[in-house]
């Protein structure tokens, strides 16, 4: 079993940033792809960004492209700039084997309890 534990969200202006970490515990999947999907009241799950076990390959939707950055050490860290209200939403750590179809919540079989990020304009 893998527990995930994100932090780091919070309040934050527009054009602000924020970084997201993502620590696991227990026994892993591995290979394993982490990824951070994110949920805005109303919408469905959505696609952040992923990474490989080993850290080598990135995954992000385009709408976080160039802004965002996913990265893996001892925790998988997101480095949010130049956020948005649009950004604003309660963002999932997932972990799980490796698929081409990462963007797929059905993907994933670890999820933390989820961290809150607001974006005022």
């Amino acid at each position: 079993q893998v527990q995930l534990v994100e932090s780091g969200g919070g309040l934050v202006q527009a054009g602000g940033s924020l970084r997201l970490s993502c620590a696991a515990s227990g026994r892993t999947v591995t290979p394993y792809t982490t990824a951070w999907f994110r949920q805005a009241p109303g919408k469905e799950r959505e696609f952040v960004a992923a990474i490989t076990w080993d850290g080598t390959v990135t995954y992000y939707a385009d709408s976080v492209k160039v802004r965002f950055t996913i990265s893996r050490e001892n925790t998988v860290s997101l480095q949010m700039n130049s956020l948005k209200p649009e950004d604003t939403a309660v963002y999932y750590c997932a972990a799980g084997p490796y698929s081409g179809t990462y963007y797929r919540p059905d993907e994933y079989n670890y999820w933390g309890q989820g961290t809150q990020v607001t974006v005022s304009s």
